[in-house]
């Protein structure tokens, strides 16, 4: 069985009592996932963007290519795991949060389990966040996101034009 490549978001807006600020959060949650049975292969820059919502303060942000054969659902246990060990706990949707690990994008193309866990590869809204275009760009520009089978690049573009 050939590897699969994933893109995962990384976000975090809360200090860690061990890393540190949201920025190092976001280092040691790379470290953590090339240690969960998936290999990084490139890292976006990490990036500071505003709070949406409830979650009150700004996010350090990022973006990963790893290579794993994990499938999706096996996967996205391994980060929902990595995601309590560094505290996370189920609280309100949009509050703020240690670290938040996203499955965005996969080698094999589209994704959809209903049953447990809702698991949906292109992750849904990653047209209408640049908090999420903007890692991804950096390292996946030409990867395919979205109905229209755009492109990273063209994707971004386009949410460009239509906030400006």
């Amino acid at each position: 069985m050939e590897p699969y490549r994933y893109a995962i978001g990384i976000g975090s807006n809360r200090r860690h009592g061990r890393h540190g600020a949201p920025a190092a959060v976001v280092r040691a949650a790379i470290a953590a996932i090339d240690g969960a049975g998936a290999a990084v292969l490139t890292c976006s820059p990490i990036i500071a963007t505003p709070a949406l919502g409830p979650a009150g303060r700004s996010f350090a942000n990022a973006a990963v290519i790893v290579e794993t054969r994990l499938d999706p659902p096996a996967l996205l246990a391994r980060l929902k795991g990595l995601e309590a060990l560094f505290g996370r706990r189920k609280g309100r949707r949009w509050g703020a949060r240690v670290l938040d690990l996203d499955i965005l994008l996969w080698s094999g193309g589209r994704w959809s389990q209903r049953r447990g866990r809702r698991l949906t590869i292109p992750h849904r809204g990653v047209e209408q966040r640049d908090f999420v275009l903007r890692p991804l760009l950096a390292i996946a520009a030409g990867w395919r996101v979205g109905e229209g089978c755009r492109t990273v690049r063209h994707a971004r573009a386009r949410l460009l034009r239509r906030a400006g």
